[in-house]
């Protein structure tokens, strides 16, 4: 769970900066880096969600 965090922390930051540096130069790569990362951060925090509730439906299985 801490690496998970980790991970996030880093994604936001990533965004962040990407943003924040797009606002600055205008460069619209910078625009579609953030955008790009965003949707992928999206798709990973779908996937963590799914497993969670895989785990909680299977676990009362076992």
């Amino acid at each position: 769970m801490l690496i998970m965090r980790l991970l996030l922390l880093l994604a936001v930051l990533s965004i962040g900066g990407s943003a924040i540096l797009w606002l600055l130069t205008g460069n619209p790569r910078y625009k579609a880096w953030a955008w790009k990362a965003f949707r992928a951060t999206l798709v990973m925090l779908f996937v963590l969600f799914a497993l969670f509730a895989i785990e909680r439906v299977l676990v009362p299985i076992a």
